[in-house]
């Protein structure tokens, strides 16, 4: 394998791809282009994620070097800075994001179903999975602002000795944490059959612009949600749950 720099890529087959994307905010892209869950499924090998996509690990692992050598300055800042920084992006960047797509998406995709659910009898699934998913992750995002983001930030000032650590309604840290990754994984189960169903959200020979409209917006969503449940999944939480063990052990 060929390197463009001096420092080699230890990327190997038995690495997960999670923490791939953590270690290497690049290979996102490259993550979303082949279809690779690298967020609700971070957790699988990387030879593992190829074999089940029907994916050349060879060819993954070359693309996946060359956007190593790719500098993502902005990335790396958002990952490797304070939690209080990636909490605000977070809630900044893709929370806002979604709130705004889930209200922009919900009347278009009613106007679709209306006009074109009776050739297209998918749409229907794709709406009762979206309402579903939509309800959850309203609730979702709440739950994080109100009470699981501020004990992260929380954990980060007793740290610096800004505050004093209060206990919480929830124990460990990892309760909360388990619950929002659960959350997580359903999104991420509605998100693959809804694309499933529209057949990668290429829209039928008879769509009319809103049709197209809808596609484009689901599929954006999607790109969006995968970068979000990324940055806490496999940055957020391990932090925040490491956090707390060097803080308060006898908490957890």
């Amino acid at each position: 394998m060929n390197t463009t720099n001096d420092t080699p890529i230890k990327i190997e087959g038995a690495c997960t791809v999670g923490q791939i994307a953590v270690d290497h905010p690049g290979t996102v892209r490259v993550f979303q282009r082949l279809g690779v869950d690298f967020c609700c499924g971070g957790r699988a090998r990387l030879d593992a994620a190829c074999e089940k996509k029907g994916l050349s690990l060879e060819q993954t692992l070359t693309e996946l070097q060359e956007a190593c050598n790719e500098r993502q300055p902005l990335d790396d800042a958002i990952t490797s800075g304070t939690l209080e920084g990636l909490v605000t992006h977070i809630v900044q960047t893709h929370h806002v994001f979604t709130r705004d797509e889930l209200l922009r998406i919900e009347p278009l995709l009613r106007k679709v179903i209306g006009v074109h659910g009776d050739r297209h009898r998918e749409l229907t699934e794709i709406g009762r999975l979206f309402e579903a998913m939509a309800e959850e992750l309203r609730m979702h995002l709440v739950k994080e602002e109100r009470i699981l983001f501020p004990y992260i930030v929380s954990l980060e000032q007793s740290q610096h000795g800004t505050t004093h650590l209060e206990s919480s309604c929830f124990g460990t840290v990892r309760n909360p944490v388990r619950m929002m990754m659960m959350e997580h994984d359903s999104a991420g189960e509605a998100l693959a059959r809804m694309r499933s169903l529209s057949n990668g959200y290429a829209p039928p020979a008879d769509a009319c612009g809103s049709f197209r409209a809808l596609y484009h917006g689901l599929s954006e969503l999607e790109v969006d949600l995968h970068r979000h449940i990324h940055l806490e999944n496999n940055v957020l939480f391990p932090r925040a749950v490491a956090l707390e063990e060097a803080l308060a052990p006898e908490a957890v």
